[in-house]
């Protein structure tokens, strides 16, 4: 994984500062606040450019203009469409989360941008929150492993990544106002481990701060998380962004560690740390000498970013390799869920016709999502993959099944327009009129009728944008657009059928699941997605995807909802603390449909000989782990750390290590994995999931 040389930190401030006191208060004032909707003003006369950004973290997004959301409208800005950080995260391979970094940043880089608004690392506290899809886990480890190497592959390219949103935002529902109330060991132990490996190990050039409030301050004007944390204690001295809209004070963002502020809105003047900024300092209420040090932050990004000096990295998008590296990540990223009848793969030579249902095979994601939506290249879609992959020799037939409820006419107006209103954002309930209800009994008629007619069958549904988006909290883990109850109907007169379902967060699946034999997860797969689907199923690829979160039966099996709020009032209360994801499950025995870190393949694998080895302060623990299957194939060993003398307030195990190996089969491999934290008082657990443990060690 290559990088670039990192550079002297105090030469770099050295080099800033001289810099800083050679500009005006006019011009310093200009380059810590929007003069554009992604960009700040440049100071031409000493040769320091605007700071481009843009959003995001699946891809770069298009052109708007330069004071309003309306799209240019050009053909230049088609870009490379990246499957989510939840399919980066599910392929649990840090090598794919660099190579996924190095087209975000060759992208970027090749796009003119300086600064790339991603990756997203706040934890999925609860499978409604709307974001879920652009964030990794529910697991603080397993999000650091995979956001580290992302951001080293954006930076090769002399772009800053953004790490965002700093910090516990883990809802849409009033972003803007919700007071969030969590326990120090909570955020030291759940939602402050990525962003800290993310400024540490990954030096991230930059980091956004959040909307919500923490410890009742603004988390874009925070003492404690700006200043205390991030500044002071973790000795961050990358650039600090706002969230588009997140300041509220000219004041408190002054006196924070704030170094930028951006908003939706066109009175670029106006905002707090602009004319009003500027007003301050003039009349002495603010002293100039916290301006400086931002425009020195500032700067020192620059340079790091060789902005200055004329030496900077060409970047390139729409790269054929770019395609060929979001296709491995797609691939790996797919979750085999079930699969009792070993029906997969399925045998494409036996499949003279095949019968697709479902909306989600013929429908693309790209643009949607809110500030992740992409203009994608292109985008291959489940049904034209499995086209692709049958080569003409099998009779594909497409039915709808049911239908979404669909927003209206297009507009050239984003939404981002009005996206601080209303609190900045709300939980959304889908409600269908009679005759979206007609319409949907019509589709579904027709679906079970050809259903029991075909002996092959293959149900694509899910979710899409509509419930994966920011801006949006989903109401309830159920499937929209009466799916369950197509489901049912479609598995009573076919019970061989495969389904299929993509999303960015998990859904009920308790009415229909006894009843299924066969069930895949897909996420937002990029452009490549509808291919590596189709591999997966007809066995050109092995699947190795495993979940980075739970999957629960109902959303009220997660401690956010079961033992804290979700999304409360104008407080949020995290009383879980700790107990996050499957920490809760497996403590106190709550059920899931499948556990973190669950997916199957076409294989098998056993786990033998497992040691530990520590030196230096270094815990190796080593497995033997062969491939006992007819299939080459990927598997992915995850290490458990238990307290043997646990206490109430400690989950009963956490993932502390993982490794993805490849075997052939046959092939018998030893893995070693490093293992983080003190093993004394532990007992280590060696499994293919939380709950698929095959070998115990002590130390």
């Amino acid at each position: 994984m290559e990088q670039r040389e990192k550079v002297n930190v105090q030469e770099l401030k050295d080099r800033a500062e001289a810099l800083m006191k050679k500009l005006t208060l006019e011009e310093k004032i200009s380059m810590v606040h929007g003069a554009q909707l992604f960009q700040t003003a440049g100071v031409e006369r000493l040769g320091i450019p605007p700071l481009k950004m843009s959003d995001g973290p699946m891809g770069v997004r298009q052109e708007f203009q330069p004071s309003g959301w309306q799209v240019v409208g050009l053909s230049d800005d088609y870009v490379s469409y990246l499957p989510c950080n939840s399919a980066l995260a599910a392929t649990w391979n840090r090598e794919l989360a660099y190579e996924t970094g190095s087209v975000l940043g060759a992208e970027a880089r090749g796009r003119g941008k300086d600064v790339i608004l991603g990756p997203g690392v706040n934890i999925k506290r609860s499978p409604l929150c709307g974001r879920n899809f652009e964030y990794f886990s529910e697991d603080p480890y397993l999000t650091k492993e995979l956001a580290v190497p992302l951001i080293h592959g954006v930076q090769n390219w002399d772009v800053a990544a953004c790490v965002k949103h700093f910090a516990v935002n883990n809802q849409e529902t009033e972003r803007l106002w919700v007071d969030v109330e969590v326990d120090e060991k909570a955020l030291r132990e759940i939602y402050f481990p990525a962003f800290y490996d993310a400024v540490t190990k990954g030096d991230s050039y930059s980091i956004m701060g959040a909307y919500n409030l923490l410890k009742g301050e603004h988390c874009c004007q925070s003492q404690y998380l700006l200043n205390d944390i991030l500044r002071k204690e973790w000795g961050y001295e990358g650039m600090i962004v706002s969230d588009w809209g997140a300041v509220h004070d000219t004041t408190l963002a002054a006196n924070s560690q704030l170094d930028i502020e951006m908003s939706v809105t066109d009175n670029f003047n106006e905002y707090f740390m602009a004319d009003p900024l500027k007003e301050k300092i003039q009349s002495g209420e603010i002293k100039e000498e916290v301006l400086d040090e931002k425009v020195v932050y500032i700067l020192m990004m620059m340079m790091k970013l060789h902005m200055l000096d004329g030496e900077r990295k060409a970047g390139k998008y729409n790269a054929p390799e770019h395609r060929e590296k979001a296709l491995n990540t797609a691939r790996e990223s797919i979750v085999l869920l079930k699969n009792d009848a070993k029906r997969l793969p399925l045998d494409a030579k036996e499949m003279k016709k095949v019968l697709v249902i479902g909306d989600n095979a013929e429908r693309t994601h790209a643009n949607g999502g809110g500030s992740a939506e992409i203009k994608a290249l292109y985008e291959v879609t489940p049904l034209l993959g499995i086209k692709m992959v049958l080569g003409g020799n099998s009779d594909v037939r497409f039915v709808q099944g049911y239908c979404c409820d669909e927003k209206g006419e297009n507009s050239d107006t984003n939404w981002q327009e009005t996206s601080l209103e209303d609190g900045g954002g709300k939980t959304k309930h889908s409600i269908a009129d009679q005759k979206m209800l007609n319409k949907r009994a019509k589709l579904r008629k027709e679906a079970v009728e050809l259903a029991s007619e075909y002996e092959h069958v293959i149900f694509i549904g899910g979710l899409n944008h509509e419930q994966d988006s920011e801006g949006n909290d989903r109401a309830d883990m159920k499937l929209p657009y009466e799916q369950d109850l197509l489901i049912q109907e479609l598995l009573k007169v076919n019970p061989k059928m495969v389904v299929v379902l993509t999303g960015g967060s998990p859904v009920e699946m308790e009415s229909w699941i006894d009843a299924a034999d066969t069930v895949v997860w897909g996420w937002y797969g990029g452009m490549e997605g509808g291919r590596a689907l189709a591999e997966v199923l007809f066995g050109k690829v092995n699947p190795s995807g495993k979940l980075p979160e739970t999957f629960y039966k109902k959303h009220t099996d997660c401690s956010a909802h079961a033992i804290g709020e979700f999304p409360g009032g104008k407080t949020v209360r995290y009383k879980e603390g700790v107990f996050v994801g499957y920490r809760y499950n497996d403590t106190f025995e709550v059920e899931p449909q499948f556990c973190f870190g669950h997916g199957l393949s076409y294989t098998q694998f056993t786990y033998t000989n497992p040691t530990v080895e520590q030196k230096d302060g270094v815990t190796k623990v080593k497995c033997e782990v062969t491939n006992i299957g007819a299939m080459d194939g990927k598997e992915i060993v995850q290490v458990y750390l238990a307290p043997k003398n646990r206490t109430k307030e400690e989950p009963v195990q956490q993932l502390k290590g993982f490794e993805k190996i490849e075997l052939k089969s046959g092939e018998t491999k030893t893995v070693e994995i490093s293992v983080e934290g003190d093993i004394q008082e532990m007992e280590i657990r060696i499994g293919a999931s939380s709950r698929d443990i095959r070998l115990t060690v002590s130390a």
